[in-house]
């Protein structure tokens, strides 16, 4: 007889490079379509998506091992990736440590940048996206909610969100050491979503653009979305299809658009900078899968940096804070097998909330 196991199925920045990383993304589509074919998976009894720029990662309660493998399949064929190449960057968790997993990503000590805040709301809502589709039960219930209290707790007691970092805050910080001063730099926020709110928030702090009396630019696939983040900031709203005339004019272009290619190509930018002469333009590409060619990067007096290259810059000061994560680590492993303890009893079979 098959006893139900509590797992964790996926890949991240830890286990997978960025090449990989996007081609698991669930960009599009894909995750609506995903959601579909795990919801008549034989032997998947629970299950919520995580779906964020640096991984993907499916938590769920199997009836039986094979709905495990016949989910990885699902994931796999659904992203054109051989299973194989899968196994290869794969983490697979089970009972205790998918748990502990769980409470590490959601406390921040998981992600490219330590300590960032961003994690916990993209784990409350899979959480709330999956209960919308009623895929959650008693078991992942108690896990999510187990899961915020914990990431709470160590966002109260303990120093690991000191120095508040970001994408956002590190991308900013990056482009005042290309431009030295933001104040005469023309900035373009590519999506109007989370992030490139976020984004233009943190150039906005650093007076991006005053000194030339210019305003920052918002683009969107919808340009009443575009409109409402520009209208937040005081910048102008640029239609999708203006991207190519526009990017001559900016000094700087963030990108962080759901889309499942590129946005930004090679020719676009080439074009662009033999209107600027020699004038630098700086990439940041924050999006999963990229939307910005990485063959932009070939081009003389053009800056690309990605989501790994941030994370690398923001690197330089974990160590400072590594004893911080060594004792948040050792905190949510106690809170992991305390939870484990009360749930074990239930994947017998019996899966009533008590």
């Amino acid at each position: 007889m098959s006893v139900p196991t509590l797992f964790l199925l996926g890949a991240s920045h830890q286990t997978a490079p960025l090449e990989l990383r996007e081609k698991l993304a669930l960009a599009g589509g894909k995750l609506d379509a995903l959601h579909g074919e795990l919801q008549s998976l034989a032997g998947l009894d629970e299950f919520a998506v995580l779906n964020t720029c640096n991984r993907v990662e499916i938590y769920g309660v199997a009836a039986q091992a094979e709905a495990v493998a016949r989910l990885q399949a699902a994931l796999c064929a659904l992203n054109q990736m051989d299973a194989r190449v899968f196994e290869q960057i794969r983490l697979e968790l089970h009972d205790r440590p998918a748990i502990q997993h769980l409470f590490e990503v959601a406390a921040g000590i998981d992600s490219q940048m330590v300590g960032e805040t961003e994690i916990l709301g993209q784990v409350k809502d899979a959480y709330a996206a999956a209960q919308t589709r009623g895929t959650t039960g008693p078991v992942l219930n108690r896990v999510f909610q187990k899961t915020f209290q914990a990431a709470k707790h160590v966002r109260t007691h303990t120093a690991i969100g000191e120095g508040q970092i970001s994408v956002a805050s590190v991308a900013v910080d990056l482009a005042l050491k290309i431009f030295g001063d933001l104040r005469r730099c023309r900035v373009l926020v590519l999506g109007a979503g989370d992030i490139g709110e976020k984004t233009a928030r943190a150039f906005k702090s650093r007076e991006a653009g005053v000194l030339l009396d210019s305003r920052m630019a918002v683009v969107s696939r919808h340009l009443q979305h575009a409109e409402e983040l520009a209208g937040a900031f005081a910048a102008r709203a640029i239609p999708f299809d203006q991207v190519a005339g526009a990017l001559p004019d900016y000094d700087i272009a963030v990108c962080s658009m759901a889309a499942p290619g590129a946005v930004v190509t090679r020719a676009m930018a080439a074009l662009a900078m033999r209107r600027r002469a020699t004038r630098p333009l700086f990439f940041i590409d924050l999006a999963m899968p990229r939307n910005i060619d990485p063959g932009v990067a070939a081009l003389p007096n053009v800056f690309l940096y990605n989501l790994d290259d941030l994370a690398k810059i923001a690197e330089e000061n974990l160590a400072l804070r590594q004893a911080e994560m060594d004792r948040v680590r050792a905190l949510l492993a106690g809170k992991a097998e305390a939870l484990w303890r009360q749930i074990e009893p239930r994947m017998g079979g019996n899966h009533t909330e008590g």
